[in-house]
């Protein structure tokens, strides 16, 4: 079930409020929390009623393996039993995850014939897996402490962060279902809810729907080995980045919401990142949650910088390389990873020669520029779904295909002057029309220059585990407030945005 989907918003999500605030009135807490397990579970198997076994397996488990490790409090046995845990919680990931990707690079590498049936991957094993892990690491160092199971089942399976995150915390979630004032009606939690959930609607069916159809033909083509233009490459490379930055905050901001709409908080995933002055800066505002899981349980317990700096760039590269499988079973995503662990290296010597040195305006001006285009030629490689294909594209976007203007530039006052002069080839684009371009101008804008939702709810949406900027004065005027135009412009947004729930379309983050 999609959060953009007609049945989750008119059928699921309506009943589900209902009957959680009803139990609520009645201060039958226990029975309200059972009504959201049994709702997240039925939301989870919607795709698939098969894997809700694996899922029950998984949480039972670690259950299970948690709730020994802590009668087993600072003993070797709380080690091994950890090692299990983490140990079944990868292996089941490895399977379902990798299997068939390992033995294609076995069978490439050796030219073997190997076979393995091909493995359907089960919704959201990235992210409860990971959710267990970092829960069974929490309770070996003392920091979380479980015994009751419908907690349990509620912190792994709350069904506005259980498919694509954000990695939430036992100690961010707990004490916030345990609350007494859990299942009591407050209506500011439900109309900040609601405002947060449309917004990022909007994002995902008006902003990032609209660009991908510039972005997947591109792609497309170029993974089937046709040539690509300079303009085509660049178009689709800039529309995929578009595309994948609404479509991830928007994702954020409707999880964000669905979960205010119950009373709960769940932690910051998506900051800005676009608005980044280096790739340091970039993983301190892109999911937010997976970059802490990895500084906490990989790069740390890998030494982190207490090493010295040859063994600190070691481990950021196999961070990086970690959260490049992570995301997907390809040598294309680990390629990401690996651009992005480059890229952090060079950050940080940089940042080493520079220690001590102010920066002038160029330097200043200059770290956003080449931060966002090292960005860009990264995700040309997350995006293809063959070498061949990202090569081709980024191979076309340096101009060795050649350089060519579209055709409609020489039917723009001012741009057909200015093709007659720099001597380029006018040639027919029939997948890089005008308004491509123009979509692209205006969403960049949009990413560079416009707050975040956080920033513009940070009047009503700011908890302890919130890392909200500060904001300009010029934010500060058109921060939410209860008032008749917010609600006149949020009522036009939802309109805009529920005429388009024919096309839908799932979410980017929902594949890993």
């Amino acid at each position: 079930m999609l959060f953009n989907s007609d049945i989750f918003l008119f059928l699921f999500l309506p009943t589900v409020l209902f009957g959680f605030y009803l139990l609520g009135y009645f201060r039958q807490l226990n029975a309200a929390l059972f009504w959201l397990v049994i709702a997240s579970l039925f939301f989870y198997g919607w795709w698939n009623p098969a894997y809700l076994v694996l899922l029950a397996a998984s949480i039972v488990v670690n259950f299970i393996v948690g709730s020994r490790m802590q009668k087993q409090q600072g003993s070797k046995a709380a080690k091994t039993l950890l090692m299990i845990g983490v140990l079944f919680n990868l292996g089941l990931l490895g399977y379902f995850k990798y299997a068939n990707f390992f033995v294609d690079s076995i069978n490439f590498t050796f030219g073997s014939s190997y076979h393995l049936d091909k493995i359907i991957l089960p919704l959201a094993i990235s992210f409860f897996t990971f959710q267990q892990i970092a829960y069974l690491v929490d309770v070996y160092q003392g920091k979380a402490r479980e015994y009751n199971f419908l907690h349990y089942c509620l912190f792994v399976t709350f069904f506005p962060q259980l498919i694509a995150g954000p990695i939430v915390h036992h100690e961010e979630m707990m004490p916030q279902f345990m609350g007494k004032n859990l299942g009591r009606l407050v209506t500011s939690d439900l109309a900040i809810g609601i405002s947060v959930f449309m917004l990022g609607l909007f994002k995902k069916m008006v902003f990032a729907d609209n660009v991908a159809v510039y972005a997947t033909p591109v792609f497309s083509a170029a993974d089937a080995g046709q040539t690509i233009t300079f303009v085509q490459g660049w178009v689709g490379a800039l529309s995929y980045t578009l595309q994948i930055y609404f479509d991830f905050s928007g994702y954020s901001d409707m999880a964000i919401g669905l979960a205010r709409m119950f009373g709960v908080r769940l932690p910051l995933n998506f900051n800005s990142p676009y608005k980044a002055h280096s790739i340091v800066d970039f993983w301190r505002r892109w999911h937010m949650t997976l970059s802490r899981f990895l500084r906490d349980y990989v790069y740390i317990p890998l030494g982190g910088n207490r090493l010295g700096n040859s063994r600190r760039y070691t481990n950021l590269m196999i961070v990086m390389l970690v959260g490049g499988l992570w995301h997907g079973a390809g040598w294309t995503f680990v390629v990401w990873g690996g651009l992005h662990g480059s890229y952090l290296l060079i950050n940080h010597a940089w940042r080493g020669l520079r220690k001590g040195k102010e920066d002038g305006l160029f330097l200043r001006c200059l770290y956003p520029v080449l931060t966002m285009l090292a960005v860009i030629v990264a995700w040309v490689f997350f995006r293809a779904e063959t070498f061949t294909g990202a090569t081709e594209i980024l191979y076309a976007m340096a101009g060795g295909n050649g350089i060519q203007a579209p055709e409609w530039m020489t039917q723009v006052k001012g741009f057909a002057r200015l093709v007659r002069m720099s001597g380029l080839e006018a040639v027919p684009m029939s997948g890089v029309p005008l308004e491509a371009m123009q979509l692209i101008v205006f969403l960049f804008l949009i990413a560079f220059l416009m707050p975040n939702t956080q920033q513009i709810m940070r009047n009503y949406m700011e908890p302890a585990f919130y890392s909200i900027q500060p904001v300009s004065r010029w934010v500060q005027r058109i921060c939410f407030e209860p008032n008749l135009f917010y609600a006149v412009a949020l009522g036009v947004l939802s309109a805009m945005t529920i005429t388009t729930l024919w096309q839908t379309s799932e979410f980017l983050y929902f594949q890993f």
